[in-house]
Order: C-alpha cells, then structure tokens, then sequence
C-alpha cells in the first residue's frame, strides 16, 4: 500500500480483491440470457443520454424521481431484483452506506429521490459524464485535498436547499462481507446544514445468501464486473434506511465530525455484520462504548 494511498482520505485501499473474494454465481444465465440483458442495459443507458440533458433544466425534485425511474430500469435490465426493508422512505438528508459497488449509486437513486457525491474523474468518461450531470452528482477530486473544504460546503448547501446527498465514506469498495471505516469529512457537511444523516447497508444476494459476484474490488475491470452482474442468475441487492442520526449538539463538540463518523459506521457495521454474522447489538455496544452512548434507536449528537 502507498503511503500516498494511506495518507489520501478519499482514497484509501481495501483488502478484497476478485481473485480472493468473487464466488462462483448459485445459478449462471446461458448466452441468450447475458446478451438479452446486456443489449437491455445499453439501450437504457444510451436512453438516458437525452433524457439526462433534458433533466438538467428542470426542478431538483423532479430531476431525482426521474433518475430514480431510470435506475430501476437499468436495474431490471441487468436482472437486479430491489428489495426495500421497510422505513426507506421518509426523512432524507445525508445518506452514508456501505461501498461494494459500482452499481451502488444507481441502487440508491432507484430507492431514494437523491443525488450521489462522485469522483470527478467520471466527469471526462463519455456517455457517463451526461448521466452524472443529468442525475445532479456533485463531484469530489480525491487527488487535490485543498479542494476539500469546497466540496464540503457544496454539499452542505445542497442539503439545506432540501436535497438528499448520498455518500460512501470508505472512500473503497468491499466485498460485501465486510466493511472500512467511515472517513469524517463528508460529515461536516451534515453538521454545517443541520442535516440528519441516514445511515443505509447494502447487500447483494443470490436466494438468502450473501453474493460477492456484484462487487468492485482491487484491480477489478468496470467490463469484467458487469458481466459477472449480467451472467448471475437471481442477483437481488436489500436496501436499509436505518433510523437517522440528527446531529443537533454536534457543532459544540471539537471532535463533532469524528463522533458522527463513528456512529454512522457503527450503525452500518453492525446491521452488516448481523447478515453474516448475527452479532448487531454487540457490535453497536462495542463501537460506541467510547462515545459514550448507548445502542438506542435515535439520538442527537
């Protein structure tokens, strides 16, 4: 690991790799399948062009609903089954999840009316760059740490106008079978707008098990993973809003970000850990002992 990578916040490396932890798929779909859902896929994106150039003129809430319609679509075509936990809807504002993916955003936008914070550097991808304005993104340059507090403030200007902003603050995938932590940055953001922040889990499954075959991970090819996706029979993802943390008594604690991170990620973690493991309220109890909280359902900062 570079140290350049350990000292970036925004990119820091996981562990997981495909050679370690991508599994064979429970049930594989034959050619005519993979084509039929890759040819769907493309005529949802290239649709998406005009439809992203057509939404940036018009009202932030109406430009999410239809992202969120064509998010599902791409979703189906690609034959990703949503499954929603109750609670999703409701309250936004600040949305940190947990990172496996390349679909995670375009997951999140099927769920929650919102806009994702993205890397910049998608912004000179062609096709992508139309969809990423289209969809209202606000973009991070993870390479130039000055730009920091300008990014934080965008953000937080976006959730005082009312949108919701979805992050992943791991800053890099995992596997789906466990989890970093949370970098604190994007929360200050949360604690400037007087924002709640909405901690989410993702997992993807094949039946009641969990599947690594949709993850992103190491030196992993953008081709090579939505194939896995398209060739993965029965691929779902669970989407869970958890309650939200309202940061109310953050701004007078000097280490308020920090605390909030710390939170945000031991509500995550333990909802993940209690797919694979069973072990959510040890894990709560564990991360925030030293925060001097306790596990309840909702609480301020």
């Amino acid at each position: 690991m570079s140290s350049v990578a350990q000292l970036n916040p925004w990119r820091p490396l996981g562990p997981c790799s495909p050679a370690a932890c991508v599994e064979v798929p429970a049930a594989q779909a034959g050619p005519v399948r993979l084509v039929a859902r890759l040819s769907a896929a493309l005529l949802v994106v290239l649709a998406g062009v005009p439809l992203s150039l057509a939404t940036c003129r018009v009202r932030a809430a109406r430009r999410a609903e239809i992202t969120r319609v064509w998010a599902r679509l791409l979703l189906r075509a690609l034959g990703i089954r949503v499954e929603v936990a109750p609670g999703a809807e409701g309250e936004g504002g600040l949305v940190v999840a947990n990172h496996i993916s390349w679909l995670d955003p375009i997951v999140i936008a099927a769920t929650v009316p919102s806009r994702p914070l993205a890397k910049r550097e998608i912004a000179g991808w062609p096709v992508v760059r139309t969809l990423v304005a289209g969809s209202g993104a606000l973009l991070i340059d993870r390479e130039r740490l000055y730009e920091l507090p300008a990014t934080v403030a965008a953000i937080a200007s976006a959730l005082r106008a009312g949108d919701t902003v979805v992050a992943f603050p791991e800053g890099t995938t995992w596997c789906g079978r466990g989890m970093g932590g949370f970098r604190p940055a994007v929360f200050q953001a949360a604690i400037d707008a007087g924002a709640p922040v909405r901690p989410a889990t993702l997992r993807y499954r094949e039946g009641a098990a969990t599947s690594t075959r949709a993850c992103y991970v190491g030196d992993d090819s953008l081709l090579a993973s939505l194939l896995r996706v398209a060739a993965t029979r029965h691929l779902a993802v669970e989407v869970t809003l958890l309650t939200p943390i309202r940061p109310a008594l953050a701004g007078r604690r000097p280490d308020a970000r920090a605390a909030l991170a710390r939170i945000a990620e031991a509500r995550v973690r333990a909802n993940v850990l209690d797919d694979a493991h069973g072990t959510r309220t040890e894990a709560l109890e564990a991360a925030w002992r030293p925060l001097g909280v306790t596990a309840t359902a909702d609480h301020a900062v």
